[in-house]
């Protein structure tokens, strides 16, 4: 799925009456296919992006087109079946604390499935295998019939992420999939993600607050940096010094997106004490 933004000016959805637009003159294009990972500091406005982006909240200016036609042109039955082929994964996922695991994987089916495969996967999941399947990817086919709410941050983390295994979707868009994830687990999901999506042809964007991980495993790098672009390059390209314009001011984000070698490397020195 081709997507662009000319120009456009948006607001988050939790903003109030005023709604001053956190995006401004916003511009950028990403074919079919490919996987973008979008960093910065806080407030840059990644989240916003990733919600315009699913056509969950309409740009106060400047225009956006899906597969060359804007979705806000469409009817509202159109257009929800537009928002079928899109996929959205929250930092937190939201998964009913008393549901098993296999009902809430298998939601991410819905937009494919009619009203009354729905309800009957409520009664008793339909496509366990489907369900076995993705939570594999990500290490936790153990957990298949396990509660959500006996499972931890992490684990609930990757349950959001295998719904875009078993979704119909064309359009991964996944804000901070790696936050809540241990330091080994990191780089397996972060490569699983970017690979499905390749071997699927999905386009995929991901906002990062990883920078080791983005360098490490996205062919292409987009910083963002009070609502506009600062860079948009192949990852061999992003240098240390686009990277510290970047967080200027944010330096101990920068700092914790490394890895623990790495972050202790970009530290200053400890005043040396000499004892007369």
């Amino acid at each position: 799925m081709k997507l662009s933004l000319c120009a456009v000016d948006a607001a988050p959805l939790a903003a109030g009456t005023a709604r001053a637009p956190v995006l401004r003159g916003l511009s950028l294009s990403v074919e079919a296919g490919e996987a973008v990972a979008v960093i910065g500091p806080s407030g840059a406005g990644k989240t916003t992006l990733l919600q315009l982006l699913a056509c969950a909240l309409r740009p106060l200016a400047g225009q956006y087109e899906l597969d060359g036609s804007s979705p806000w042109r469409l009817g509202s039955g159109d257009l929800r079946a537009l928002r079928g082929r899109l996929f959205l994964a929250p930092q937190v996922p939201p998964l009913p604390p008393r549901q098993r695991v296999v009902t809430a994987v298998l939601a991410g089916c819905l937009p494919g499935w009619s009203f009354t495969r729905s309800l009957r996967s409520l009664l008793y999941p339909v496509d366990i295998g489907a369900a076995h399947a993705a939570l594999a990817a990500f290490d936790l086919e153990d957990k298949l019939f396990e509660r959500v709410d006996r499972l931890s941050g992490g684990e609930r983390q990757r349950v959001g992420l295998a719904r875009a295994w078993v979704s119909p979707a064309k359009l991964w868009l996944l804000d901070e999939p790696l936050s809540a994830l241990d330091p080994m687990r990191t780089s397996l999901v972060a490569q699983a993600l970017v690979q499905e999506a390749r071997r699927r042809g999905v386009t995929l964007l991901a906002s990062l607050h990883h920078v080791e991980m983005a360098l490490a495993h996205f062919p292409r790098i987009i910083g963002l940096r009070q609502g506009q672009v600062l860079f948009d390059l192949p990852a061999a390209e992003v240098t240390p010094a686009l990277l510290a314009q970047l967080y200027a001011q944010h330096e101990l984000e920068l700092a914790s997106g490394q890895m623990p070698e790495q972050a202790l490397l970009a530290q200053p020195p400890l005043p040396q004490m000499v004892c007369r």
